[in-house]
């Protein structure tokens, strides 16, 4: 085809009629004919004629041009921009509609949201790392449903970072933007320590998982601090029976506490550490573990032992109100767990 004879096309969309024209080749200007309907005529296709004046007047060699020009019956510019005010309007809100099951959920919001958290660490006074959170809400019976961006909404609200500090403010701000009556977060975060080796004084970052469980009803808050540690366990029984020798394991010991003011998850962690047949380490040269095996061995422990030598510490803490305990020996002769609990408060 000549290209001094390209096309050009219309359409319409709402009350705007959007013509496209597109490389005109010389400077000439042409002039439109209508070419035919398309479809249900609301769209036309327009070829160049001659020399004619282009009644836009934008058309030049190598441009692409678009202009905007009002449909013979169109609206003016303020009734348009009202119509297109109500057409956002209309977008219907599913979760507020009445449900009529007559059901009320404890429970309803987002789980497994990673976010960077900052807590206090007895070492360094602070540590950043990442927290796999969960918020909840209560949801009454009337509603059909939660708005679960409003969740992410608060949790950005404090920033990039999430400080232990804001968890109350973060609980409110959930009740009153979800027009609740109970909140809930979680967070479980790997929470790390420098220790050093037992002989060579090497040092090494292990890692532990805590985890905060708050709750607010109404003004009232409701705060579970959980530490989880790997220990070694000894198995007291095998030690008495045999020659030389007895099997040992890896063990998981979980604490949850309740408490009149915060505990220090380092705290936790070394009542745990130091109830079991030995601690775990990151780095061992070879004199550390011929001392931590022979630890070990003269400290024998049951996973009955391992909870009853928390739950003893825990009495004796003056700011513990309630915590629960529990032990789960992975052993190395057996193909199943030991397991053991005590609750109090």
């Amino acid at each position: 085809m000549d290209r001094h004879r390209q096309y050009g096309s219309a359409e319409v969309r709402g009350q705007l009629q959007i013509v496209h024209f597109a490389d005109w080749g010389p400077p000439r200007k042409p002039t439109f004919q209508p070419m035919g309907n398309v479809g249900n005529g609301r769209q036309r296709e327009y070829k160049a004629a001659g020399n004619a004046a282009l009644p836009f007047g934008f058309a030049k060699r190598g441009f692409a041009v678009s202009v905007v020009v009002m449909h013979k019956n169109s609206l003016d510019a303020q009734q348009c921009a009202e119509a297109a005010r109500k057409s956002q309007a209309v977008m219907h809100d599913k979760q507020n509609e009445r449900d009529t099951r007559e059901l009320r959920i404890d429970k309803v919001g987002v789980r497994g949201l990673r976010f960077p958290i900052q807590i206090r660490d007895k070492a360094r006074s602070k540590q950043n790392t990442i927290a796999t959170i969960g918020m909840f809400v209560d949801l009454p019976k009337e509603f059909k449903g939660t708005h679960m961006s409003r969740f992410i909404e608060v949790l950005n609200a404090h920033g990039s970072v999430v400080h232990v500090e804001n968890i109350t403010d973060i609980l409110h701000a959930m009740q009153k933007k979800l027009n609740a009556a109970t909140a809930h977060l979680e967070m479980e975060f790997p929470f790390f320590l420098t220790k050093k080796a037992p002989v060579t004084e090497m040092e090494s970052v292990m890692d532990y998982t805590a985890r905060f469980d708050a709750t607010a009803s109404a003004k009232d808050i409701d705060f579970v601090l959980t530490v989880k540690a790997n220990v070694t366990t000894l198995c007291p029984c095998s030690k008495a029976i045999s020659e030389y020798g007895a099997h040992n394991q890896r063990g998981l010991c979980t604490v949850q506490i309740r408490s009149r003011k915060a505990v220090w998850i380092e705290d936790l962690i070394a009542i745990i550490e130091s109830s079991a047949s030995s601690e775990l380490f990151s780095l061992l040269k070879r004199r550390d573990e011929k001392a931590v095996t022979e630890r070990a061995y003269e400290n024998p422990v049951f996973v009955e032992d391992l909870v009853r030598n928390v739950a003893l510490k825990l009495n004796a803490h003056r700011d513990v109100t309630w915590y629960k305990v529990e032990a789960e020996n992975f052993e190395s002769i057996h193909n199943h767990n030991a397991y053991a609990c005590i609750e109090k408060g």
